[in-house]
């Protein structure tokens, strides 16, 4: 789609909206692409275009946006109080970016005939806006109506965000100033399933980096603990994920953990997660390492229970897998068992789904979480380009989802959103009341700082006084990993420097 945006009355710099612009563009026509053409002043080439203008007439400032789809055109328009034009560059930013997005969001759904459940939201988290409205003192159905009103979400999501706000709020008052999460990531996985673009490797092409990674990890850890001891913080909690955790032996497993807790400042920590995630990765023995080392949370993450679907995926197992790995961890003694499933994926259906989500109902995990596909850039299926549900189905899917959870008891948590998802929908969190999982709600809403060890992982320093965060990425694969280890192990004194250690 070619976006055109303007100058008017007045000078609002329109080349930065076009962040604002393309998020919008994406939210209403996830196939486009934005084209940027020179533009002559006269003629525009309103071919599937959107173009943008901002005037001032008296007290008003008017954000106009006018949409070209075929045959057919629509016209949005924003206003808000000209003065707002006069305040520092960074409300004016924000004022400017909310009435493009809601001129273009008018425009957009009148052509299209039909609003997005989230409404003109375009972020990745759309918890923080209820959380911070709470934080301030609004009471929850305040909150919502906010949601509603100023960004036109729909009354189930908005109520879906608020019940995340309230689970954000409690696990805030649950960190202290001097505590830290901690990931471990092990970037590792038997086969890469169709849907991912994570960087994991294949184990069976790169069973000769997996040694030599756990000796640099375990260097890392080290480095971690010396850094975090140094700067007086301790961890709140632990999370190790991938790719999948389990990939790597019980030896492995058990040396890896013995050295978190040799290292690591846990003193404070409360929760201990490990992903174990794909069936054919869990064994009995596995189970019992992690069981040792205290480790209460753990995921055994089907995707989905219809063996035709799990073929699609690149799944090695079968639906029966899952089903005895769960009952395996039941009898090692896991108390709290998270379980994903995903909406939308190739060869699946409404009644696939439904049957996938009952099945798991039945096993009584302690959380579900249900995504919903995202094509991502680097993945197998987007490559493929294959057949999946429209949109329309995976809403379908969501809504049974919500409804199913919670008639089982389930609350849902934490949410977040991504680009190109089916239907712009959203990934929800469920748990059972007191078994949510605070390192998920802390990452997401980013309400403290997470610690990330191993390769892809990326360290977020949060500062919540101030509203700063610093990033501190790992190199991605494995073998870059392994080549960086002096800028990995010297990266740790950011720790210190940013608690002005």
């Amino acid at each position: 789609m070619k976006l055109y945006l303007q100058p008017g009355t007045v000078n609002w710099s329109p080349e930065r909206y076009h962040y604002a612009a393309e998020q919008m563009m994406l939210t209403l026509f996830p196939g486009e692409r934005p084209e940027y053409p020179e533009d002559n002043g006269h003629s525009l080439d309103r071919d599937n275009a959107a173009v943008f203008s901002l005037a001032v007439e008296g007290e008003t400032a008017r954000l106009a946006a006018e949409v070209f789809r075929g045959e057919q055109s629509a016209r949005g328009e924003s206003d808000f109080p000209a003065d707002a034009l006069d305040q520092s560059p960074e409300k004016v930013y924000h004022v400017v970016q909310h009435a493009l997005k809601m001129a273009f969001y008018q425009a957009g759904c009148a052509l299209l005939g039909q609003e997005p459940p989230w409404g003109a939201l375009t972020g990745v988290r759309p918890v923080k806006l209820p959380t911070r409205a709470m934080l301030a003192g609004a009471t929850e159905t305040e909150a919502i109506a906010q949601l509603e009103r100023e960004y036109r979400v729909s009354p189930v999501r908005a109520a879906l965000a608020a019940d995340c706000a309230r689970a954000t709020l409690a696990a805030q008052r649950q960190l202290g100033e001097k505590q830290v999460s901690v990931y471990v990531g092990i970037p590792f996985c038997p086969t890469r399933c169709a849907y991912c673009s994570f960087v994991s490797a294949d184990v069976g092409r790169t069973l000769k980096l997996v040694e030599p990674y756990l000796q640099l990890l375990l260097e890392e850890v080290d480095a971690t603990g010396r850094a975090l001891n140094a700067a007086g913080l301790t961890v709140r909690s632990f999370y190790m994920g991938g790719g999948t955790p389990t990939t790597l032996s019980a030896d492995q497993l058990d040396r890896l953990l013995a050295r978190c807790e040799q290292s690591l400042p846990l003193q404070s920590c409360i929760e201990y997660t490990v992903e174990a995630g794909r069936p054919d990765t869990i064994t009995r023995e596995k189970l019992e390492v992690l069981a040792r080392h205290s480790i209460g949370r753990i995921s055994i993450n089907p995707q989905t229970l219809e063996d035709q679907v799990l073929q699609a995926i690149g799944r090695r197992h079968r639906a029966g897998d899952i089903q005895t790995a769960f009952a395996l961890a039941r009898d090692v003694g896991f108390a709290c068992v998270n379980m994903d499933l995903i909406a939308g994926l190739p060869r699946d259906s409404f009644e696939g789904f439904q049957r996938s989500l009952e099945g798991v109902l039945a096993m009584g995990p302690e959380n579900v979480t249900v995504h919903t596909l995202a094509l991502k850039k680097g993945s197998t299926l987007m490559e493929r380009r294959d057949v999946i549900p429209g949109g329309d189905q995976v809403a379908r899917m969501l809504d049974f989802s919500l409804d199913a959870l919670r008639g089982a008891g389930y609350a849902p948590y934490y949410l977040y959103r991504q680009k190109y998802m089916s239907g712009s929908l959203e990934n929800v969190g469920w748990a059972r009341p007191g078994t949510e999982s605070l390192y998920n709600i802390v990452m997401m809403e980013e309400l403290q700082t997470v610690v990330s060890i191993g390769g892809g992982g990326v360290t977020k320093l949060v500062d919540p006084a101030a509203g700063r965060i610093l990033r501190l990425p790992n190199p991605k694969y494995p073998h870059d990993y392994l080549a960086a280890r002096d800028k990995i192990l010297a990266q740790k004194d950011e720790i210190v420097s940013f608690y002005g250690g």
